[in-house]
């Protein structure tokens, strides 16, 4: 099945609110070697005026994920896992995250685009914190391959 070009403009429900853990930004830091002290130590982060540790600028994937989810949930887009490509990453940040804050995200398609077989397919997470304040715009480009 070829990729839905319908999921253009359609917009997800927000997900459940993610409390990010200063353990987890942690985690995620030493996983992409962000060791600047300001993500693992919470004195350092005060110091620069933070109330706690400073997620590195791609945690914010781990809030999008739960939104990608939801697109590869639905049965008629024409998405399959197997033939998938992780092709683009950016992101748009208001400011940075933080440990303690709770976060919502909620997706839209922006755009499907037929290359060869296959197709390019544009999200955009909006995160937002538990006072609906932007905090990032996640935005991806997933590489959908043809069947053969």
């Amino acid at each position: 099945m070829a990729v839905n070009p319908e999921l253009v403009d359609r917009s997800f429900p927000p997900t459940a609110p993610y409390l990010v853990g200063r353990e987890k930004v942690r985690e995620f830091s030493r996983a992409v070697f962000a060791d600047d002290p300001q993500h693992t130590d919470p004195d350092a982060a005060r110091a620069l005026g933070y109330a706690d540790v400073v997620a590195p600028p791609t945690f914010a994937m781990v809030v999008q994920d739960l939104t990608l989810q939801q697109l590869l949930a639905v049965e008629d887009s024409g998405i399959a896992l197997e033939r998938l490509i992780h092709a683009e990453q950016r992101f748009r940040y208001t400011r940075p995250i933080i440990a303690g804050d709770e976060l919502t995200a909620q997706l839209s398609i922006s755009g499907v685009r037929a290359v060869g077989k296959g197709a390019m397919v544009t999200s955009e997470a909006e995160i937002t914190d538990a006072d609906g304040a932007h905090v990032v715009t996640a935005v991806s480009v997933l590489l959908v391959g043809g069947e053969d």
